[in-house]
């Protein structure tokens, strides 16, 4: 068996869900609540620990998963589209794929909106003028507006990471660092 499997099963069917949705909310003119509503369950997962056990545990049957996703959706005020699907997919025992979904969502709304996201890492918080000029230097680069996904790793010492769609560039001294010591190896 291919151990790759399961996690190109569950891309599938995340996809699937996503294309719908996106399709949905296209037709209806709702995209920007879709993509609010995206980012909210984003937020809700990071934050919610009762909320990943919902969608990951078993135990929870059709009929509870499906009214708890139905009360969450209510009670964050998530579009008609998305509570339908979360109960959709609650019924399915398809809520183990939300995250892949989510982020497929996100994808698909940046195609459209010609926006491509950057994954920065830095040592520190980027300022706020920082993460501007980055981000200009990127759509100079890319051709595109560039949404920065930015997050810190202070083991990187100083200098960013930058990974625009299968481009990566690392400055990091941490990398630097490491260059410098297999050359050592090398020599030595």
């Amino acid at each position: 068996m291919d151990v790759s499997e399961p996690a190109s099963i569950s891309t599938g069917i995340a996809a699937r869900y996503a294309t719908a949705m996106f399709d949905l909310a296209e037709e209806e003119g709702a995209l920007a609540a879709l993509e609010s509503d995206v980012a909210a369950l984003e937020a809700a997962l990071a934050e919610s620990a009762d909320l990943r056990d919902v969608i990951t545990s078993p135990i929870y049957g059709r009929e509870a998963s499906g009214a708890a996703m139905g009360k969450v959706a209510e009670a964050m005020g998530l579009s008609t589209i998305t509570g339908n699907t979360l109960r959709l997919m609650a019924q399915k025992r398809r809520l183990f794929v939300l995250p892949a979904m989510l982020r497929a969502l996100r994808e698909m709304i940046a195609e459209h909106k010609g926006e491509v996201t950057a994954d920065v890492v830095s040592a520190k918080a980027l300022t706020k003028a920082q993460a501007e000029k980055l981000a200009a230097t990127l759509k100079a680069s890319v051709g595109r507006d560039v949404k920065l996904n930015a997050t810190v790793d202070e083991s990187l010492i100083g200098g960013l990471v930058v990974k625009v769609g299968s481009r990566m560039i690392d400055t990091s001294i941490k990398a630097k660092l490491n260059a410098l010591q297999n050359t050592m190896k090398e020599v030595g």
